[in-house]
């Protein structure tokens, strides 16, 4: 399943609920807002540090590029662009997104 988060994880509890309740092997995608939770300076609080030992976790490249977080991703975390994001939901045909 692919699992789609655009908030930050300073503004509401959705990538929290999300890590919580993903099934182990599961994909993330964090877009918009959500991209700051995979920087260097908030992935160990955000819960992406941990989720990247059980999910393959990816960042919208347009999104990180417009908050200027590029050069800033955790290792671990692959940035995708939109083609990649298509790509994503093909292998995944059951997505959720978290509002």
């Amino acid at each position: 399943m692919l699992h789609i988060v655009n908030k930050s994880h300073l503004q509401t509890t959705s990538l929290q609920s999300c890590l919580r309740l993903a099934q182990p092997g599961a994909a993330l995608l964090l877009t918009e807002d959500a991209v700051y939770a995979a920087t260097q300076a908030a992935a160990a609080t955000s819960g992406i540090t941990a989720a990247l030992k059980q999910f393959k976790v990816y960042a919208l490249q347009p999104d990180v590029l417009a908050r200027g977080m590029a050069g800033k991703l955790v290792d671990g975390v692959t940035a995708v662009d939109y083609a990649g994001f298509v790509d994503l939901v093909v292998e995944h045909p059951n997505n959720q997104s978290w509002l």
